[in-house]
C-alpha cells in the first residue's frame, strides 16, 4: 500500500527528530516524555507522595519519566485500550476507560489512594480530515476530565493534551469550572506546526 504524502513526511521528520534521537539516547520510550518533562521543569507537578493515573499511557514514556519522581509507596496507574510493556512499580489496565469494568479496576488498584494529578496524551488516530480528528480529540479530551472529576482529590491536578480549533474554547472554559488556576503549556517537544497545547489545570474544586 503506497504511503501518503503526510506520512511520509512524518516519517522524515520522525527519522531526524532531536527529540526522537535523544529518547533512544536516553533510554526513554517516546519523545513525548519531553513534553512533560518540560512541563515539570516549569511548574513541578509531579512531587514525591503522590498517587498519579495516566490516561491514554502507552508505549509509557510519561509513566516512565513519572514513576521515579512519586516515591515506592505511592501508586501509579497507567491506562490504554493498547498493550505496554511492563514498568517496574506501575499498575498497567489494558481496555477502555469508558467501560464500567475498567474504571472498577482503577478503583480496586487505588483501594480508597487519593489520585493527586491525572495525566492524559491522548489522541485519536489521525485521519488528516480535521472535521472528523478535532471531534475525536475533543471526545478524547471530555472523557478524559470526566475521569479527572471522578478521582482527583481536592486541590488535586489535571494535565491534558488539546488540540486548538473547534470545541477548544468550550472545553477550556469548563475546565476553568473545576480548577482554580488553568494554564496552556506549548512544550517546545511539540512540533511547531502541530496545533497540540497542553492544557494545565490545578486546585480541583
Amino acid at each position: 500500500m503506497a504511503r501518503s504524502k503526510s506520512s511520509n513526511r512524518w516519517l522524515q521528520e520522525h527519522a531526524h527528530d532531536e527529540y526522537v534521537k535523544l529518547a533512544q539516547a536516553q533510554g526513554y520510550r517516546s519523545r513525548a516524555v519531553f513534553k512533560l518533562k518540560e512541563i515539570q521543569e516549569k511548574d513541578h507537578i509531579i512531587k514525591p507522595g503522590m498517587n498519579i493515573v495516566d490516561l491514554g499511557a502507552a508505549p509509557g514514556g510519561w509513566s516512565q519519566f513519572a514513576r521515579p519522581l512519586i516515591g515506592k509507596k505511592n501508586k501509579l496507574i497507567a491506562l490504554d485500550i493498547l498493550p505496554i510493556e511492563p514498568l517496574d512499580e506501575v499498575d498497567f489496565i489494558q481496555g477502555d476507560f469508558r467501560e464500567e469494568h475498567v474504571f472498577n479496576d482503577l478503583l480496586a488498584i487505588l483501594n480508597g489512594a487519593p489520585v493527586d494529578l491525572v495525566l492524559s496524551d491522548m489522541a485519536p488516530n489521525m485521519s488528516g480530515n480535521k472535521a472528523v480528528d478535532q471531534p475525536c480529540a475533543m471526545y478524547l479530551c471530555e472523557l478524559a476530565l470526566e475521569t479527572a472529576k471522578s478521582v482527583l482529590t481536592k486541590n488535586g491536578t489535571f494535565l491534558v493534551k488539546v488540540f486548538q480549533g473547534e470545541g477548544f474554547d468550550a472545553f477550556y472554559n469548563e475546565i476553568k469550572q473545576y480548577f482554580s488556576v488553568v494554564i496552556i503549556r506549548k512544550p517546545k517537544a511539540s512540533r511547531p506546526r502541530s496545533n497540540e497545547v497542553y492544557i494545565l489545570a490545578k486546585g480541583f474544586k
